[in-house]
């Protein structure tokens, strides 16, 4: 990332950078856009509900490219290719696309469908912006992954998996580009709950975050070139204790989520 400013906890960039957000019709990745928007950058937004989109392209006319994209479509990548084109290169690529639910019941098609976006989409994604990244000189990855991949749920095994998945292949991935000298950044972005439209009429939730604070931690963990970002104190004390928990202990918790989302 080129140099920034941080005054009043605005990150303030010194010079126009293009960003894609995949995921950026509502909650997490809209906000992000926004904040990326008012920070002075050009951004690509992507997602299935293309109406969306086009509301906030319409309000920010010559600065927002958008594309309906479904990451788990055979031409998902190629489609963020054809994005990345419209918008004349990409410096910061965010993946906001993920899905999950409590499925204590084991119902396979839950599952499954957690699977095929969490990990079969994401794969595809990430794999097609990181060659990009390696031919074109570098970029940064951020992928908003969650706390849920640090231990097994037994409320949501797919969602818990899958956030392992893709806090693993992160890692890897950056291991990857330092293997071959490549100039590509990550950062792996880890919320708890956050207060976004999937959330409403779900029952409450502990520690529930404003989208839009969480998008300004996001852009400056971003800014900052953190590797891993737990965001807000509290879910990072959690995970601490998370991590300290036994196995033998864990298997006999009981932890219940209602619905989980990025």
């Amino acid at each position: 990332m080129q140099s920034f400013i941080i005054s009043s906890n605005i990150v303030i960039f010194a010079r126009m950078k293009r960003a894609i957000i995949i995921g950026a019709s509502s909650g997490i990745g809209r906000e992000v856009c926004l904040r990326l928007l008012s920070c002075g950058w050009n951004v690509g937004i992507a997602a299935r509900r293309e109406d969306k989109l086009m509301e906030i392209r319409a309000s920010h006319p010559g600065r927002v490219e958008a594309m309906g994209i479904d990451v788990t479509a055979d031409d998902a990548p190629q489609r963020l290719l054809e994005l990345a084109a419209r918008l004349g290169g990409v410096d910061l690529y965010v993946h906001c696309s993920g899905v999950g639910k409590q499925n204590a019941g084991l119902d396979r098609d839950v599952e499954l469908a957690t699977v095929d976006v969490n990990v079969r989409g994401f794969t595809a994604m990430v794999d097609a912006i990181f060659n990009y990244m390696a031919a074109a000189g570098g970029g940064h990855i951020a992928v908003i992954s969650s706390i849920a991949g640090t231990k097994g749920l037994g409320a949501a095994p797919s969602y818990s998996a899958t956030k392992a998945y893709q806090n693993t292949y992160i890692q890897a991935l950056e291991q990857l580009a330092n293997m071959r000298r490549l100039p590509i950044r990550f950062t792996d972005i880890r919320p708890g709950f956050v207060d976004t439209p999937l959330l409403a009429g779900g029952g409450r939730y502990p520690m529930l975050m404003d989208k839009a604070a969480v998008a300004r931690a996001i852009v400056r963990a971003v800014g900052a070139r953190r590797h891993v970002c737990v965001i807000d104190w509290r879910y990072r004390l959690l995970v601490f204790f998370w991590r300290m928990v036994s196995g033998w202990l864990w298997r006999r918790l009981n932890v219940t989520n209602r619905k989980v989302r990025d």
